[in-house]
């Protein structure tokens, strides 16, 4: 579930934490991998709602492929079908291997992490962690690079548990 933010303040907050948790993020990652026998490759995947059967993926799927290739009055009538049905938002993650071990992470989430007070992917009210802001409005890239670092090896710690 993506985050919801209403506040406008909160929202440039979040626009203003958000590549740069990202950046932190994967140098973290590269930096845990070198040191890990894991292995890892980025992936582009797409989120659908939780609730989302498998023959509505398919439609969505389906549809927005005949869009393609859709003439101007076809399109408008797919436009119309998939305003009604569940849309995917586009993800990124990364995929782990050790040996027989597979495991995910998903960046975002960890970058919602970094940026958001205790985030659950279960919150949907979330409130940007000020703490990563400093008193002229600008990112305080020693505490985001320190909380990144944080969340990133707890990640890799909960792989080598799991």
């Amino acid at each position: 579930m993506l985050p919801k933010i209403t506040d406008s303040v909160a929202w440039q907050q979040a626009e203003l934490l958000m590549q740069p948790a990202f950046i932190r993020v994967v140098d973290n990652i590269r930096k845990q991998l070198d040191e890990s026998n894991w292995t890892g490759t980025y992936h582009d995947v797409l989120i659908w709602p939780a609730d989302t059967t498998n023959e509505i993926k398919a439609l969505v799927t389906r549809l927005l492929e005949e869009m393609e290739t859709a003439t101007p009055q076809e399109a408008d009538e797919i436009r119309k079908t998939l305003t009604r049905l569940p849309m995917p938002h586009p993800g990124y993650h990364l995929l782990l291997q050790r040996q027989q071990q597979q495991a995910s992470i998903d960046l975002w989430d960890l970058c919602y992490q970094v940026c958001f007070l205790n985030y659950s992917p279960d919150e949907e009210e979330v409130a940007i962690d000020t703490s990563l802001i400093d008193e002229v409005g600008e990112v305080d890239w020693l505490r985001l690079d320190a909380k990144a670092k944080e969340l990133v090896v707890q990640a890799f710690a909960n792989l080598a548990e799991g």
